[in-house]
C-alpha cells in the first residue's frame, strides 16, 4: 500500500513539470506547429493512461489482498482442522465383553487346578450351605449345651444330611465332648469332620487287584450324567492302562448311542453298539463275547435310564443282570448306580428302590459342582452302607475322580 501512494506521487509530480513545459514551449512561440499543450487533467489519452495505471494499480492490490485473504483462510481453516483434532477425542479400541474376559481368565486358572481344588471349588455352595451355618451358630453359643445341639440339628437336617445322620452326629459330639472334656463351641467342627469321614472311610470298598475280567453295570434313572459318566469312566481306566470296551444298551432313549460314541472316540475305548429299539439284552449278549474274544479287562455296559417307580423297566434291567451272571460268571461283576447330587434327599429314595432290584455295590455322585445339596453324600452311604466310587464336578472328560473321603469333607469344612 505504501509503494502505491509514492507512485502516485510522482506521477502527479512527472504531469505538474510537464504542465510547466507546455507553457514555456507556447510563449516562445517556435516555428513548428503548434501544438495545444496537453492537460493532463484534461487529456483523454492522458486520462485514460492514468486510469489504466490506476486500474492496473487498484488490480493488482485487490489481487495481493485476494491472495492474502485466501491465505489467512486456509491458515485458518487448517488451525481449525488442528484444534479440531485435538479436542477430538481418539478412537476407543473395540471393548472385548468383560464377561469373555473372565471366561477366558477362569479357563486359564481351572486348566491348572488340581482335582481337590476343582472339588472345593464344585463344592462352595455347600459349604455355604452347611459350614457357614455351623460357624454363625458357634459364634453365637460359647458353651457347648442343649441350645447349641439343637440349632446345630437344625442345621444338619436341612442340610440334606437326614434325620438318621444327623441324630449319629449329634450322639458323636455328646460323646466325644464329655470324653475329651470339650467346652468350647469352636472345637465342634473338628468333632464333626472327624465322624463324616470315619463314617465314609468304614464303607469305603478296598478293591482288590485281581486276575480277572470285570464287568461294571451302569444303572440310573434318566437325567442323572449316566452316559456321561461312562464315558469319563472309560477314559480313566484307559489311561490307567486298561483295556476297556463298552456296550451300547441304552436302546431306549434317542440319540443315546450316539452319544456315546462320542464319549468313546473322545476316550479312544472300543463300543459294541445296535439301532435304537433294539433289544438290550443283545447288545450286552454281543459285548460279553467281544469283550472274552479280545480278552479284554474291563466291559462298560450302559443302561436304559430307569424309573423307579416302574416295575416293568425294573424288571428288564434284571434280565440284563441275569444274561451277564450267565454269560460272563467267571468276570468280577459290579453295579454302579448314578446319583445326581441336586437332587438331594429323592436321591436315597432312588437308591433304596434300586437296590430292591439289583445288588449295588458302587455309587457314582455327579454335578457337585451345581448344588448346595452335596451333603446328600453322607446319609446315602451312612443309611445303605454303599460307598461312593467317583465324584464329578465339571463336565470335561477328567472331572470326574476316584472318591476320597478326607479330601471330600474337607472341601467342605476348610
Amino acid at each position: 500500500m505504501f509503494n502505491f501512494f509514492k507512485r502516485k506521487k510522482d506521477r502527479d509530480k512527472e504531469n505538474k513539470e510537464l504542465k510547466e513545459l507546455n507553457e514555456i514551449n507556447k510563449a516562445e512561440e517556435l516555428e513548428e506547429p503548434t501544438v495545444e499543450p496537453i492537460d493532463p487533467a484534461e487529456s483523454d489519452d492522458v486520462n485514460d493512461v492514468n486510469d489504466i495505471d490506476e486500474f492496473d494499480e487498484s488490480d493488482e492490490i485487490e489481487e495481493i489482498y485476494e491472495e492474502e485473504s485466501e491465505k489467512s483462510e486456509e491458515l485458518e481453516e487448517s488451525q481449525e482442522a488442528e484444534e479440531t483434532e485435538d479436542t477430538e477425542p481418539e478412537p476407543e479400541p473395540e471393548a472385548v465383553p468383560e464377561k469373555n474376559e473372565t471366561s477366558e481368565t477362569e479357563k486359564k486358572e481351572k486348566k491348572g487346578l488340581s482335582f481337590f481344588e476343582k472339588l472345593k471349588e464344585g463344592l462352595s455352595k455347600t459349604k455355604k450351605n452347611l459350614t457357614e451355618q455351623i460357624e454363625s451358630i458357634v459364634f453365637k453359643h460359647k458353651k457347648i449345651d442343649d441350645e447349641f445341639l439343637e440349632e446345630l440339628e437344625e442345621i444338619l437336617i436341612t442340610s440334606d444330611m437326614g434325620v438318621e445322620t444327623t441324630m449319629d452326629i449329634i450322639d458323636y459330639i455328646k460323646t466325644e465332648a464329655k470324653k475329651r472334656k470339650l467346652e468350647d463351641t469352636s472345637e465342634i467342627k473338628d468333632v464333626i469332620k472327624e465322624y463324616l469321614v470315619n463314617m465314609l472311610e468304614e464303607h469305603e470298598d478296598k478293591e482288590e487287584t485281581e486276575d480277572k475280567q470285570r464287568v461294571i453295570l451302569i444303572v440310573g434313572v434318566n437325567g442323572v450324567g449316566k452316559t456321561t459318566s461312562i464315558g469319563k469312566i472309560a477314559y480313566r481306566l484307559k489311561e490307567a492302562g486298561s483295556s476297556v470296551i463298552v456296550a451300547a444298551a441304552d436302546t431306549f432313549r434317542a440319540a443315546a448311542v450316539e452319544q456315546l460314541k462320542e464319549w468313546c472316540t473322545r476316550a479312544g475305548v472300543e463300543i459294541v453298539a445296535s439301532e435304537q429299539g433294539s433289544d438290550p439284552g443283545a447288545v450286552v449278549f454281543d459285548a460279553i463275547h467281544a469283550a472274552k474274544a479280545r480278552k479284554t479287562d474291563i466291559l462298560l455296559c450302559d443302561t436304559a435310564g430307569r424309573l423307579h417307580n416302574k416295575k416293568n423297566l425294573m424288571n428288564e434291567l434284571s434280565k440284563i443282570f441275569k444274561i451277564v451272571e450267565r454269560e460272563f460268571a467267571e468276570a468280577k461283576i459290579d453295579v454302579y448306580l448314578v446319583i445326581d447330587a441336586t437332587t438331594g434327599q429323592n436321591g436315597i429314595i432312588q437308591a433304596k428302590l434300586f437296590a430292591e432290584t439289583c445288588s449295588i455295590n458302587g455309587l457314582i455322585l455327579t454335578k457337585l459342582d451345581g448344588t448346595a445339596k452335596g451333603g446328600i453324600a453322607f446319609p446315602i452311604v451312612n443309611e445303605l452302607k454303599i460307598p461312593i466310587k467317583y465324584v464329578g464336578v465339571g463336565e470335561k472328560i477328567d472331572d470326574l475322580q476316584d472318591f476320597n473321603a478326607a479330601d471330600f469333607v474337607n472341601a467342605i469344612f476348610e
